[in-house]
């Protein structure tokens, strides 16, 4: 009985220590949060372009625009390289480049562009190993986009 009753007293101990040292404390740490609006972007629109969460990071939808004239430009390849100009510049502002990206969602409203995409796409990372991506046919897209682009990128 007095052996049991020692096991027990240790446990306490062993309990209270550790609950007193934050180890099974209720309490837990938040993730830093930090928001990314770029420059230039529109100022009453009721979204970020980013949130950093932590080490992961948010990409809010982007379309393609010329930044000098607010538009989607008329030639395809332009425009991928506006969008992906963009989401290079979110990613910069949390510390990261495109290739911490581990997830992408491309929606597009003309599927034949698929081909026109995947060079450039591939061209903005310095590694083959590419994000798992989502490609999927999208209806109109706002000011005449032909793609908009989501993503999350975790701080390698």
């Amino acid at each position: 009985m007095n052996r049991r009753i020692g096991l027990v007293a240790v446990a306490l101990v062993a309990g209270a220590i550790l609950t007193a040292s934050g180890m099974f404390s209720q309490t837990t740490i938040q993730p830093t949060r930090k928001v990314i609006k770029l420059a230039g972007g529109p100022v009453s629109a009721p979204f970020s372009d980013g949130i950093l969460s932590g080490n992961t990071l948010y990409l809010a939808g982007r379309i393609g625009v010329d930044p000098k004239t607010g538009k989607v430009p008329e030639k395809i390849e332009d425009e991928i390289k506006f969008l992906l100009d963009g989401e290079k510049e979110v990613l910069a502002q949390a510390g990261m480049t495109m290739d911490d990206l581990v997830y992408v969602q491309v929606a597009c409203t003309d599927l034949s562009l698929f081909q026109k995409f995947n060079p450039i796409y591939a061209s903005y990372f310095t590694t083959k190993d590419y994000p798992a991506r989502e490609f999927i046919g999208a209806g109109s897209l706002l000011i005449g986009g032909h793609f908009e682009l989501q993503a999350i990128a975790v701080k390698r």
